[in-house]
């Protein structure tokens, strides 16, 4: 027997302390600390160390156990038969190996004769067996050490598709059911959401939920969590069962009145799995519930009986994961992205790491207050989530591998692209760059909006020309529109003489708007065209209202402290300002705002429409009233003079009514404007 070297056995000694203490937090204390990815790489190593030098194996070792010590707070039970666990495969080539070690030990021809088996998703959730005599329901158990588990039969009672009493008119004397409690996403995220309403803690995954819901000491608890149950194996049944298929005492089971995994399925052969590994994976985000990856079983009961099994696993079944979609890796450093419409997001730097299928070196941190929640810093040992498509994000950090010297995170004062001051109202995550009509990260969306067809209404500038004339560097702010030349719109791409002509003269006739249609176009926060209406009608001027504070801009109807906010951050940017004066000097132009004895009729009244109009739209109803002077807003209050009701009318109907606002009709509507 090879001896093996002291640095091997020291290796091994410090691997079985890990997994020990990994085991521990996993299935002990539902906290775990390590993906499992990063705790297969541990297992997968410890196995391969004790292979090459066979002294090293223990009685003790973690390879020739299952999970850890029950806790002492539960009654431990010991099971009837062990609740093993499986051996796991990581890629092609482990299954079809996995595959081959079966055809050898019933003396088959791989080639010849396929095996048949069945695939089921691998559930992520806590394991659990049942019990039931003469067809009731009388305990149930973890998994515990997979000898001796915990007594949790009055919490497993409180799950709906658990049954308490089996179905069919003669069920046997007994029956030992193996399954899995696991937690929906949809449920995992209400109850998350629920928890954080409430300042609580939140769960990691559904997976820790499920496992922590399950092993409550007041059942009450477990019955308000959105648990759920599916049986996967009839461990034993008295008497015994006639049935020596495996997929079809699946079926059975849901005859007893047991669900399972509607994703099983039988395989001929062990191409059939591979090929349902692949469906499963890409489904995988679909389902509405966790999966780690895919179970294969060898179908006949009587092959697995031969097949037996080593000291933790069968050999007749193992776990394909799917890639790991949680990996440690460190912050190097952290920058700050701004988006199209100017939200300021914070992004980890991360030391490489391969992680879903990919590998990863820019994770997403939300934004300051995530940063805050989770403590994150510049320097930590953090674990990161990458799930299919689907942005990679830090989900937390492993607070006892933080070293010394690692920094806060600060959120900068001035847009890291453009410079401009960085807006953050009190009360919200999102910060923002005040820089909009500047800002290059913002060139796109401010440009798209300006010239849409409420705004300045220039036909034919389009999303994709807008798109391309930024590309080409034609464009950088709004203002550069008026100084568009036909031969260079001409040379884009998919764009003719004629075309590009009739762009320039829409260009040439938006010139001529007004003072609100102008305001709207700017893109300010929050400063739709109701406000900009109130706004152009309060302050009749550009250069008052440029220059108006905070409390002047709170004067204006429907104008509140967090809109006065944005348009005072606005205008006090002086890249916005420049902005603007280029606009003038293009030519931008409108007319000076009816004196006090021109008013129109329905001057200082505000109206509010709700429901589905017959004879106009409701943006067409809109501007005939503010032709008429009104203003237009969109929610009831104490100050709206009229609420315009249509078909189907929503909750500000019934506001309105509560306040004692008058109501009009659709042909009452028609007679005002009149």
């Amino acid at each position: 027997m090879k001896k093996p070297p002291l640095d091997v056995i020291k290796r091994a000694d410090k691997l079985r302390q890990e997994i020990e203490e990994h085991n521990y937090r996993y299935h002990v204390l539902d906290a775990p600390t390590l993906p499992d990815a990063a705790f297969d790489a541990l297992f997968q190593e410890l196995l391969r160390l004790e292979a090459e030098y066979p002294e090293l194996k223990t009685h003790d070792s973690p390879t020739e156990r299952v999970g850890g010590a029950p806790l002492s707070r539960f009654q431990s039970v010991t099971h009837t038969l062990p609740m093993l666990s499986l051996d796991n495969a990581f890629t092609k080539e482990a299954v079809l190996e996995f595959d081959r070690r079966i055809h050898d030990r019933l003396k088959t021809d791989e080639k010849d004769e396929k095996i048949v088996y069945v695939g089921e998703p691998k559930l992520d959730g806590l394991a659990v067996t049942l019990i039931y005599e003469n067809g009731v329901f009388i305990s149930g158990a973890t998994r515990g050490d997979g000898t001796r588990g915990e007594n949790i039969t009055e919490n497993l009672r409180t799950l709906p598709s658990i049954p308490l009493h089996l179905r069919g008119k003669t069920p046997p004397q007994k029956v030992v059911v193996r399954g899995e409690v696991y937690m929906p996403w949809a449920g995992f995220e209400d109850l998350n959401k629920r928890a954080a309403s409430k300042g609580e803690k939140t769960f990691a995954n559904p997976r820790n939920a499920a496992a922590g819901s399950v092993r409550q000491l007041d059942s009450k608890i477990t019955a308000s969590r959105p648990l759920k149950f599916f049986a996967y194996s009839l461990a034993a049944s008295q008497p015994e069962s006639h049935l020596s298929s495996h997929f079809d005492q699946l079926n059975y089971l849901k005859e007893l009145g047991f669900p399972t995994a509607p994703q099983n399925k039988r395989l001929q052969g062990i191409e059939a799995c591979l090929y349902f590994y692949d469906e499963i994976l890409k489904k995988r985000r679909s389902l509405p519930f966790g999966i780690d990856g895919v179970v294969y079983k060898v179908d006949d009961q009587n092959l697995q009986a031969k097949l037996g099994f080593i000291s933790r696993a069968p050999r007749w079944a193992i776990a394909h994961k799917f890639p790991a979609e949680e990996m440690i890796t460190e912050v190097i450093d952290v920058e700050f992205q701004v988006g199209r419409t100017g939200s300021i997001t914070p992004v980890a730097r991360l030391k490489p790491v391969f992680v879903g299928g990919a590998t990863v070196s820019n994770a997403t941190l939300h934004n300051m207050d995530e940063i805050t929640r989770k403590d994150i810093r510049i320097g930590d040992t953090v674990i990161v989530r990458r799930a299919g498509d689907v942005i990679p994000e830090v989900v937390g950090v492993v607070l006892e591998n933080r070293p010394k010297g690692t920094r806060l995170v600060k959120l900068p004062s001035h847009c890291p692209v453009c410079g401009s001051l960085i807006e953050q109202e009190e009360g919200f995550a999102v910060a923002r760059c005040s820089g909009g009509l500047f800002c290059g990260a913002q060139q796109k969306e401010s440009i798209r909006h300006f010239a849409s067809r409420r705004a300045m209404n220039i036909e034919g500038l389009g999303d994709k020309i807008v798109d391309k004339l930024v590309e080409e560097g034609l464009i950088k702010t709004v203002a550069d529109i008026y100084h568009l030349q036909p031969k260079a719109l001409s040379e884009l791409e998919r764009m003719g003489e004629k075309s590009a002509q009739n762009i320039i003269d829409a260009i040439a006739n938006s010139k001529e708007t007004t003072f609100a249609k102008f305001l709207y176009a700017l893109g300010i926060r929050e400063v739709g065209e109701a406000t900009a209406l109130a706004l152009s009608k309060h302050f009749q001027s550009l250069d008052a209202l440029m220059v108006a504070s905070e409390e002047e801009f709170q004067t204006v109807p429907d104008v509140g402290p967090v809109v006065a906010g944005h348009l005072y951050a606005f205008f006090k940017e002086k890249h916005n300002r420049q902005v603007i004066a280029a606009l003038l000097k293009a030519g931008i132009t409108w007319s000076t705002p009816k004196s006090a004895d021109q008013k129109g009729a329905l001057e200082g009244k505000t109206f509010v429409i709700t429901g589905t109009l017959s004879g106009m739209s409701r943006e067409e109803a809109k501007e005939k009233l503010k032709a008429l002077g009104a203003t237009v807003t969109e929610s009831v209050t104490k100050k709206t003079s009229f609420v315009v009701v249509g078909e189907n009318p929503g909750s500000k109907f019934e506001k309105a009514k509560s306040l004692g606002i008058s109501i009009l009709n659709e042909v009452q509507l028609l007679e005002l404007l009149k």
